[in-house]
């Protein structure tokens, strides 16, 4: 039985991947109508944070870092970026700054400064504690 379950987990990892490559295309449509804020709230919807499957979060990080390095205007992003998306955006820039790649973890700092500023150490702290829903 344990066979049918990996075979489930292993077409749902194929799945979402799949939406990804969808959710992909549209975000990098959208950066090139020069809308990185739409592109960056439609790579946070939906982030497979409760998949285990590191292809599935690979895939939905390559997304996210795309449109997180596209963002010029921090404020004018954070001012347009519903509450409901800060600690979804707060984990990806953790997942930034653990790469060690230069220019992501500035443009991860810089964000993380503003987003701190708007949404407070609450959003820092619950993104830490969650350890279910990872990025």
């Amino acid at each position: 039985m344990a066979g049918h379950e990996d075979f489930i987990e292993a077409d749902n990892a194929e799945a979402i991947i799949t939406r990804i490559e969808h959710k992909s295309r549209k975000i990098e449509s959208l950066l090139k109508q020069f809308k990185p804020v739409e592109a960056l709230k439609t790579a946070l919807e939906g982030s497979a944070t409760i998949t285990k499957d590191d292809r599935c979060k690979s895939a939905n990080w390559i997304a996210v870092h795309r449109a997180i390095m596209a963002i010029k205007d921090v404020d004018g992003m954070l001012l347009s970026l519903d509450s409901e998306y800060h600690d979804i955006l707060m984990k990806y820039l953790y997942k930034g700054l653990s790469t060690g790649d230069r220019p992501t973890c500035e443009q991860c700092l810089r964000i993380h400064e503003k987003l701190t500023q708007r949404a407070g150490l609450g959003c820092i702290l619950r993104c830490l504690a969650d350890t279910q829903n990872t990025v």
